[in-house]
């Protein structure tokens, strides 16, 4: 705000020249000063201008006392009593005129000398600082609010005048303004917009309690704040432990990162090197960092790929039997983990990159759909349970130690095919073999088992 806004117009001729009322004397009150010298500019408005008053003879003085006069002569006597009186009423008849003429001036200098102690009485010394700005006026307003109108001081929602508006001045009193100052604050990372009435940035920190000792900002604490306000930001000294090596550092910092923190504690991140908390993050008072030494290893593994089955159905094949046409065949990958060691602990290792050396290969199966017969002439009579029994302790899956002879008979794979089995005879179903095991039967009788023949009859 410039210095024209504190001033006070008033109108004046063109050529005549604004009075200095900030340099005028303080009077006291009920004192009137007067004028070294008054021109009298007062006509009664009923004297015609452009004429001129006749002159009044000088008023009689008071003369010293005189020894009487000698009585008149005889035949004088009359002729000066009568002049005597003519002069006395001449004189009357002036008194009279003179007194007429000064009564409207002696009203005139009274008035005025009344108007001028009920200025006195008004006219108020006030010290009137803006934003700093301090001068003494003098004024006739009656609070602080018909002061700033007439100063032509506007206020906004974030200014500030001490005394509050519309409070009584006096002679002698002191107001302040002062303006509002945007002011986009970080303060350790936290983003606030807030109005101050301070000056420099020093004093809006105070204002705002912010401690200003040993922290970062980024312009000066000397630097003025202007009415457009100003960005500033702020980093407060923080106390943060950094855990290192084995072994526990406490510092004193306005860092911006955690990363910052670090290194002005005499630690060096090498390698794959890391913090506990994000390394970009901002560093919080008592907080505590600690620094993992990573180093890592490449592992190549080869896995299997475990194949899949395709199930076919055989009409030629009794219901319940499984033949493995072709046999499948498990695939082949090779894959790369990524191992790394924490402060020397050894982590769950990471796969990294996978790559197939050999696809597996499906095994097919055939599933019988035919009917299983029933019963078979001249052999159902037999006691096959206890042949099973002996022959394999009666479990269809069995297989002899030489591999030749397999399931619940101890069939060897040709004689199976003979009897019109498929595939293997231990992969069939118990009532099948039972069935195959009668056909042989009836075609050999019981010599197909030499030792546990005889269990047939009982």
């Amino acid at each position: 705000m410039s210095n024209s806004q504190y001033q006070t117009f008033e109108t004046y001729g063109p050529s005549e020249p604004y009075p200095d009322v900030h340099n005028a004397e303080t009077l006291a009150y009920g004192v009137y000063a007067a004028p070294t010298s008054y021109d009298d500019t007062y006509r009664p408005a009923y004297e015609v201008p452009g004429t001129r008053e006749p002159e009044l003879p000088d008023l009689p003085r008071q003369s010293t006392p005189q020894a009487p006069e000698p009585v008149a002569r005889a035949g004088t006597a009359g002729v000066s009593g009568r002049a005597a009186r003519r002069r006395r009423a001449r004189y009357a008849e002036r008194s009279d005129t003179t007194m007429r003429r000064l009564l409207p001036q002696a009203l005139v200098v009274a008035f005025l000398a009344g108007g001028t102690t009920a200025f006195v009485a008004k006219d108020k010394a006030i010290e009137l600082s803006v934003d700093g700005r301090q001068r003494t006026l003098h004024t006739f307003a009656d609070d602080v609010t018909e002061l700033l109108a007439e100063e032509g001081v506007r206020m906004g929602a974030h200014d500030v005048v001490a005394p509050a508006p519309g409070e009584a001045l006096a002679n002698g009193d002191e107001v302040a303004v002062r303006y509002g100052r945007p002011v986009r604050l970080t303060l350790d990372g936290h983003l606030r917009e807030v109005w101050t009435t301070a000056r420099t940035v020093d004093e809006a920190l105070r204002q705002l309690g912010v401690r200003a000792e040993g922290a970062y900002m980024s312009v000066s604490r000397s630097r003025p704040i202007g009415r457009e306000g100003l960005a500033l930001d702020v980093r407060t000294e923080r106390a943060v432990t950094v855990m290192a090596d084995g072994r526990a550092r406490t510092i004193r910092t306005n860092a911006a990162t955690v990363r910052e923190a670090v290194e002005e504690a005499g630690i060096t991140l090498r390698g794959q090197d890391t913090t506990s908390v994000a390394q970009d993050s901002f560093p919080r008072d008592g907080q505590t960092i600690t620094v993992l030494r990573i180093t890592g290893t490449k592992e190549v593994r080869e896995e299997q790929i475990p194949f899949e089955s395709a199930r076919i159905e055989d009409p030629a094949l009794f219901r319940g039997t499984e033949i493995v046409e072709r046999a499948g065949q498990p695939g082949l990958r090779r894959v790369t983990y990524s191992v790394r060691t924490v402060n020397g602990v050894r982590q769950k290792p990471r796969r990294t990159r996978t790559e197939v050396v050999r696809e597996p290969r499906t095994q097919v199966v055939k599933v019988g759909t035919k009917q299983l017969p029933t019963s078979v002439r001249g052999a159902d009579h037999l006691d096959w349970q206890s042949l099973a029994t002996c022959e394999s302790g009666g479990r269809p899956n069995a297989v002899d130690p030489s591999g030749t002879y397999g399931g619940l008979y101890q069939f060897d794979t040709r004689t199976w095919q003979s009897l019109g089995g498929q595939g293997r005879p231990q992969d069939a179903t118990a009532a099948e073999q039972t069935h195959r095991a009668k056909k042989l039967y009836v075609r050999r009788g019981s010599s197909p088992w030499p030792h546990c023949g005889t269990r047939l009859h009982g």
